[in-house]
């Protein structure tokens, strides 16, 4: 008997469905149950909803657990309380593009920012994630698009270990995208030696020292799980930019959450709160202590 669950909300909508498959995809990945939940003012509006989202379970993942809840209430709250111990939490969020995807508060980004485990957003203009159905494991469906990482620092130790458990979890390889900051450089006399000028050799001495940080943060992790293919690098441009356009060609995009605190609660950082409006696969949160 499982003692994990993959805990998912849903409310009848077809983004919902999409995050129920991804979360019934994780639960198996796992060896976890699922727990599907559904926030309502009424209890007796959820039966109809609760009934056909573990009929579609149990459809694709014969033999897969599965607990359905009703619970009254606000969908964040309900999520952050019947999430505490879960292995993974799944909600799905609309693609919120131009002014209004900047403004609009979604039930996502709250949840993000309060919810005390991992976190996976699915959003609804995401392409559909590999089959890991019964049948589509029986076809032999393995590999796929990378899981991409996107990596701040040997501070995230423990998101990086998180994302090498990911790919193991989908059988796919790891991309690694540290976005260096850009840094102001000040005017200085032309050395008539390349790269000599004191100026010159700090940027120098700085580029590698960024650019070491992927492939020294990670080192152990490789040592660990030398089956997976990592490809490691640093980028010179914004870390969120840089991140979304990683996304194209990307299974998931795992990050840490460094939660900031704000007058009206905590709130995400830039780079969180960009990917959960602009990723272009799921993006995966992983809560950062300290």
């Amino acid at each position: 008997m499982t003692h994990q669950n993959v805990v998912v909300g849903v409310d009848g909508s077809l983004i919902a469905v999409r995050a129920l498959d991804q979360a019934a995809d994780q639960a198996v990945r796992r060896a976890a149950g699922l727990h599907i939940v559904y926030a309502v003012p009424d209890r007796d509006e959820a039966p109809p909803v609760l009934a056909s989202a573990a009929a579609r379970v149990r459809g694709r993942h014969p033999g897969l657990p599965v607990v359905i809840s009703a619970v009254e209430g606000g969908a964040v709250e309900a999520l952050v309380r019947e999430s505490e111990g879960a292995a993974l939490t799944v909600v799905g969020t609309r693609g919120l593009g131009g002014v209004t995807g900047r403004l609009a508060g979604s039930v996502s980004l709250r949840l993000a920012a309060q919810i005390r485990g991992p976190l996976l957003v699915v959003r609804d203009d995401c392409p559909r994630d590999r089959d890991t159905s019964a049948e589509g494991r029986e076809r032999g469906r393995y590999g796929g698009p990378p899981v991409l990482l996107g990596l701040q620092g040997d501070a995230d130790a423990d998101v990086a270990a998180y994302a090498f458990q990911e790919a193991e979890r989908r059988t796919v390889a790891l991309h690694i995208l540290h976005a260096a900051a850009h840094r102001h450089t000040s005017p200085e006399m032309p050395s008539p030696i390349p790269a000599t000028s004191p100026g010159q050799r700090h940027a120098t001495l700085d580029d590698q020292a960024e650019e070491a940080v992927p492939r020294f943060g990670v080192a152990r992790l490789r040592e660990r799980y030398p089956e997976i293919s990592v490809d490691a690098r640093t980028v010179r441009t914004s870390p969120a930019r840089a991140l979304v356009e990683a996304t194209r060609e990307s299974a998931v995009v795992v990050i840490g959450v460094h939660r900031r605190p704000a007058l009206l609660g905590r709130h995400l950082g830039p780079v969180a709160h960009t990917l959960l409006h602009r990723s272009h696969c799921p993006v995966l949160l992983v809560p950062v202590s300290g």
